[in-house]
């Protein structure tokens, strides 16, 4: 129950104070007015926005972007640890800059069009201004929810389309190339598993010798591990395991006899547990140095002449220093001779070989760097393949060996058939059958003429 209670002035004048009781039961203040009436009058509207569901105090709408979203919204939105991270990622870098001293009740769908026009300038591409104002529309979402603000200033604003480009799936030739490129029998495992089941790379590193039924082939999929910056992990951690795969739903898929085999060998020999990962990350003690070869710098000739007129011989160290010289002759040699003294001599901010922060779990960005990569350039493919493109290409050679949609849905973990149908016809020989069917209709009456 609202009241008003009177009090003096410094100048000895009464002042009435208009108080008001929220959902929660905390007496706020509705204002300070010269008479009793207009005071009572104020708490009475202010009881009736609260009865309304109001519940907002209206100065939280005046606090600014970067108040609300670092002091309410982030700390108290539930989602996933990646989630977290990729939407703090995403406020630090392209929200806050252009919202962050702005009041909320002040930002207006103009402002929301502008900020896109100022995303594009700066060459961000539809992508990430689409999945930036999917960030910036559940915080106002939530805002509004709250009745922090009245008004969804995303509504009713475009952002630029986002054009689907058509899936390169690389073809059973190509995966045998780059298989044979694969340096050694584990890491072809772990990628010959991948192409065979689809999984995705958080599911395929999270599974543990307890998944495998080797009996009857079975595979079970129930956990995920993600990757995440040590902020965002809830022990300061890096690796994640989810007690469930994307979607919510663990889901079971047989294997062929010669990958089962591939892997009984595989945990036999490495000793596994059940709790062990089938796939963990090894990492080499030894330093890897990449070897030069300096051509002789008598065949070199001599450089353009500095700025007191002297030339020195290319692919030497005075070529490099006195000579100021940077042809790749000359800073061949001069890394040459830094990669020596670091080894020898312990100089030049020697440094040792980066070790993985992990718990066994294997890193992607480290895997697509020191394996993926080096393996599609000796392979020397004429398409771009991802890690990732595995488990499409999975999806695509089933549909063409005729495999049912509903099973390839189910097998790979899709929430709708829309997306299994997406694979559909995705390798280049797709279209022979239709092509077939056509020249065959087409040159219908010329075999009737003969």
């Amino acid at each position: 129950m609202g009241y008003s209670f009177k009090r003096l002035d410094r100048n000895g004048k009464p002042r009435y104070t208009a108080c008001y009781q929220d959902l929660k039961g905390n007496i706020l203040s509705a204002g300070t007015f010269s008479n009793k009436k207009d005071a009572d009058r104020a708490w009475q509207m202010a009881e009736a926005e609260v009865a309304k569901g109001r519940i907002g105090d209206p100065k939280r709408g005046r606090q600014t972007f970067k108040s609300y979203v670092e002091g309410t919204w982030l700390p108290n939105h539930e989602m996933e640890a990646t989630t977290r991270q990729t939407y703090t990622y995403a406020i630090r870098k392209h929200l806050l800059p252009e919202f962050g001293a702005m009041r909320m009740i002040d930002i207006m769908p103009e402002h929301v069009r502008a900020w896109i026009v100022a995303m594009k300038k700066k060459g961000a591409s539809p992508v990430t201004i689409q999945k930036t104002k999917i960030v910036l529309s559940a915080i106002f979402t939530t805002a509004l929810n709250d009745q922090v603000t009245f008004i969804h200033p995303c509504k009713g604003v475009k952002s630029p389309p986002v054009v689907a480009k058509p899936r390169t799936i690389i073809s059973p030739e190509q995966f045998e190339t780059l298989y044979r490129a694969l340096p050694d029998a584990d890491t072809k495992l772990l990628v010959e598993t991948d192409i065979e089941t689809g999984l995705r790379w958080g599911e395929l590193t999270e599974l543990r010798v307890k998944d495998l039924d080797t009996g009857s082939r079975i595979l079970t999929v129930n956990r995920a591990v993600v990757e995440v910056n040590p902020q965002f992990h809830p022990t300061g951690g890096r690796f994640l395991v989810k007690e469930y795969p994307k979607d919510k739903e663990f889901r079971r898929l047989k294997l062929t006899r010669q990958l089962v085999d591939k892997l009984s060998l595989h945990i036999e020999e490495r000793e596994l547990g059940p709790n062990d990962l089938l796939f963990m990350w090894r990492q080499e003690s030894a330093p890897r140095t990449k070897l030069r070869v300096v051509p002789d710098p008598e065949q070199l000739g001599l450089t353009p002449p500095n700025a007191a007129g002297r030339q020195y011989q290319h692919g030497t160290l005075m070529g490099y220093n006195s000579g100021k010289c940077r042809c790749e002759h000359c800073r061949a040699v001069i890394a040459l001779y830094r990669a020596q003294r670091r080894q020898t001599e312990g100089k030049d901010s020697p440094r040792g070989r980066r070790i993985r922060d992990t718990d066994g779990h294997v890193p992607a960005e480290a895997f697509r760097n020191q394996i993926w990569k080096p393996a599609l350039a000796a392979a020397d493919l004429t398409v771009r393949v991802r890690i990732h493109d595995l488990r499409h290409a999975h999806a695509s050679w089933l549909l063409s060996g005729g495999a049912d949609l509903q099973v390839v849905k189910e097998r790979l973990g899709h929430a709708s058939i829309a997306t299994t149908e997406k694979y559909l016809h995705t390798l280049d020989d797709a279209d022979e059958t239709a092509l077939d069917a056509f020249t065959k209709i087409r040159n219908r009456n010329a075999r009737r003429s003969s």
